[in-house]
């Protein structure tokens, strides 16, 4: 393929999608990660899209949401090894809160096979995925349908919610940056997902590294509030996804990467070329919630998944501000 077809499908994928990770362009058009990202400087120099963090985003500066169809195709090895890593946080009898996202998605099929556990959710796709679930209880928020992404929302939705305590919530966006936290395009979208957050204990965010750096219209939880991210280990070139992290963590955000090749927690058997990245400290000062934290005040942990394995997580506090 010559370069100028390589760039007019780099640039059909991003005005299709809105945001397009540099692995996934390589393997559409054929080629090197890097030779994809020529072609992206290329195209950003002309003024036809921006880069960020590993990837490739609609200029203007905040990404917009893809619809379900495009978002079903991306990152899909990455979703599946962030799921895999984030069902080994939730155990049996649990009642937990789940956002409406294609990673959440993948969440619920393999929270499919947790005992007693009572899933809260606002997303039709999540419910299917646990439909047939017969030792898990499924509850489904009212609200009004938004067909773009399969979500309840609206007050009927958020009012529902009202009075309910659950144990964790698990949410995915559109961008998260340690500087706002999570965000997605969708005003109504984003109202639902905080009346979720403001339910748990603690607050899981799913995002894989093409959203690090990414800011979109709506808040929806601000770095303060997000206990942990589960997210896929960024490309080795990407220094603006590490930094992101680094700035994550040094804000007290707990962080579980994934990365290639070995097996999940939750005992799948992950994709080629996934496995969970192995324990390791992140420097920084971590903040502490009721006497809860690190001996001597180290920064988080990278979590492998046979560490998540060996059982619940053991920081569970109340990390919503009244």
């Amino acid at each position: 393929m010559f370069a100028a077809e390589r760039r007019q499908l780099i640039l059909e994928m991003v005005r299709a999608n809105g945001a397009v990770s540099l692995r996934e362009l390589a393997r559409v058009v054929q080629t090197s990660e890097v030779t994809v990202r020529r072609d992206v400087r290329a195209l950003e120099a002309e003024g036809l899209l921006d880069r960020r963090h590993g990837g490739a985003v609609l200029p203007g500066g905040f990404t917009r949401e893809s619809g379900f169809p495009q978002k079903s195709h991306l990152s899909t090895a990455e979703k599946t090894a962030i799921a895999d890593l984030a069902a080994g946080l939730v155990g049996e009898g649990e009642a937990i809160v789940v956002g409406a996202g294609t990673t959440t998605q993948e969440l619920a099929r393999r929270l499919a096979r947790v005992p007693g556990l009572t899933v809260v959710t606002n997303s039709l796709l999540v419910a299917q995925a646990l439909a047939h679930a017969n030792r898990v209880e499924v509850v489904m928020t009212g609200g009004t349908l938004r067909g773009s992404n399969y979500a309840l929302v609206g007050s009927g939705a958020e009012q529902s919610l009202h009075g309910l305590r659950v144990s964790r919530a698990f949410i995915s966006g559109s961008g998260l940056t340690a500087e706002r936290g999570l965000s997605t395009s969708n005003m109504l979208s984003a109202s639902v997902d905080r009346a979720l957050v403001q339910a748990a204990a603690e607050v899981v965010v799913l995002a894989d590294h093409t959203k690090l750096g990414s800011d979109t219209m709506f808040q929806t939880v601000p770095t303060e509030l997000i206990t942990r991210l589960v997210t896929d280990e960024p490309p080795v070139h990407d220094e603006r996804a590490a930094t992101e992290l680094q700035a994550l963590a040094d804000q007290g955000v707990e962080i579980t990467v994934a990365g290639p090749d070995t097996e999940s927690a939750a005992g799948d058997p992950t994709p080629p070329g996934r496995r969970p990245r192995q324990d390791m400290p992140l420097p920084g000062q971590r903040r502490t919630q009721g006497g809860h934290g690190a001996p001597g005040g180290l920064g988080p942990q990278l979590r492998s998944a046979a560490a998540l394995a060996e059982g619940p997580v053991g920081r569970v506090a109340d990390m919503r501000r009244r």
